[in-house]
């Protein structure tokens, strides 16, 4: 079997429009990558050594991935994946693959086939499908390309014609790697994004250790809900002065209601002593996002919130992994009324921005797109997690488009910590646009012209535009 990529793919079957489609994508398929918001974390980049091996490059730090294997019966111990409390795990990293080139067929169809596929072809080369039988000549073949300069970190970043790569930092985090990347003399742009989570969330086992840091860099002593704020402005203006020109907020629902100071005081009081309520959590978190927008009037970055993700659904992986392996699942979500105070607040006002993503896909053209097509702070995020895939991206344009048109989106964010996948998804999203304009070209509701115009604005200008890039 061959893993041969071809140049159609994923575009209509009906030939007039898979043309256009093409025309369309070969308009577009080389512009640089903006990449505002991600995961890829700094530190690779500052130290450019060479990745391990395959294993530990693609597997053990994916979800995307080990969520499947796991959804199937198979333990994330056997994977490598790291413990919390440092519990031995699987460190045959050859064994690893071969249990994923075993599996690899559960990927047929799938986002992450898709981008598996991509990477095996574009990045190293091969054209085999991955399987039980060529799992460890697969492997070597990597491994063997690995060791070499062409695939340290800094120089495939230059191959995959990355202009802008945005990480995301907690406010206690130094930015030790920003600093040596930029003292280092390597001249491309990778800035960080200001996530204050890890400060917000205040029923967070860490919250307090995380407060404790903040204090420590910002050399602000915190003990009230004013020396909070005041140590949090600080961070924010540190990330600016480190080309910072982001926040990002995940909340499980996006209601924001600002308390009074006294009452933000009082919160936090509790807080700083372990004795919060479920409903104090959340009126914090719905007073910190007025706050976050206030700042970002104040000092311009521009304000992200994904909602819509109830994280950690798996306790027992949560317990025994930790964050980020897979189990958050996404739920409704309603913004109409929860964001109401916030948008007439904010919404008008031309000093700010908002990128609003969201897990709920009926809240596309319900909410969010008539939010979108009203208020002049507001854009909306790329389709996200579960859903940027080939239907996906498809379903969100479909949805969003006829109240909002595509010039009150963000083109499209990758939200990847998989590195070698940045390429992959950015043309999957290019591809999938253009077809989307190829439809609308067949129906003669645009012109072709007009398509062109829209498909760079989708792969490049909307995200530069709104991200202040």
């Amino acid at each position: 079997m061959k893993s041969l990529l071809d140049d159609y793919r994923f575009f209509d079957p009906e030939e007039s429009v898979r043309k256009t489609a093409y025309e369309l994508y070969l308009n577009v398929k080389d512009i640089p990558i903006l990449s505002p918001h991600g995961h890829v974390e700094a530190r690779m980049l500052a130290d450019n050594k060479p990745f391990p091996d395959p294993t530990e490059l693609i597997i053990i730090p994916d979800h995307y991935i080990y969520r499947m294997l796991y959804s199937q019966g198979i333990s994330l111990e056997s994977l490598g994946v790291p413990t919390v409390d440092g519990t031995p795990v699987e460190k045959d990293h050859r064994k690893i693959w071969q249990v994923f080139g075993d599996n690899f067929y559960l990927f047929a169809g799938t986002p992450t086939g898709v981008w598996l596929a991509h990477e095996f072809v574009e990045v190293f080369g091969i054209t085999e499908t991955l399987n039980s039988k060529n799992a460890m000549n697969i492997y070597d073949q990597m491994l063997e390309k690995l060791k070499t300069k062409e695939f340290l970190p800094r120089t495939l970043f230059e191959k995959f014609n990355i202009e802008v790569l945005t990480t995301t930092d907690s406010p206690s985090d130094p930015l030790e790697s920003h600093k040596r990347m930029k003292e280092s003399g390597w001249s491309k742009r990778v800035i960080p994004c200001f996530r204050p989570d890890a400060s917000v969330n205040i029923n967070s086992a860490k919250w307090k250790d995380e407060i404790v840091g903040v204090s420590k860099v910002s050399g602000i002593d915190i003990h009230d809900y004013a020396s909070y704020i005041k140590a949090l402005e600080n961070r924010r203006e540190y990330f600016k002065a480190h080309g910072a020109v982001s926040t990002d907020q995940g909340v499980e629902s996006p209601y924001a209601h600002k308390l009074s100071k006294i009452e933000a005081d009082a919160i936090f009081q509790r807080a700083l002593k372990g004795d919060t309520t479920e409903k104090d959590v959340a009126a914090f978190t719905a007073n910190m996002l007025m706050e976050m927008a206030r700042m970002s009037v104040d000092d311009g970055l521009v304000m992200q919130i994904h909602a819509g993700a109830l994280r950690n659904h798996n306790r027992q992986v949560f317990d025994r992994f930790g964050l980020d392996k897979g189990g958050d699942i996404p739920i409704q979500t309603e913004y109409t009324r929860n964001m109401q105070e916030f948008l007439n607040e904010f919404g008008n006002n031309p000093n700010f921005k908002v990128v609003l993503f969201t897990l709920d896909e009926t809240t596309y053209s319900r909410e969010l797109a008539p939010i979108a097509g009203h208020y002049p702070a507001v854009k909306l995020g790329a389709s996200w997690w579960f859903h940027d895939s080939i239907q996906g991206m498809t379903r969100y344009r479909q949805n969003v488009t006829e109240t909002a048109g595509i010039y009150n989106t963000v083109g499209f964010t990758d939200d990847t910590r998989a590195f070698l996948s940045i390429p992959a998804r950015h043309d999957l999203a290019r591809r999938m646009d253009s077809n989307f304009l190829a439809g609308m070209v067949a129906r003669h509701m645009i012109t072709k012209e007009e398509a062109k115009s829209m498909g760079k604005a989708l792969a490049y200008d909307l995200a530069k535009k709104a991200y202040n890039l």
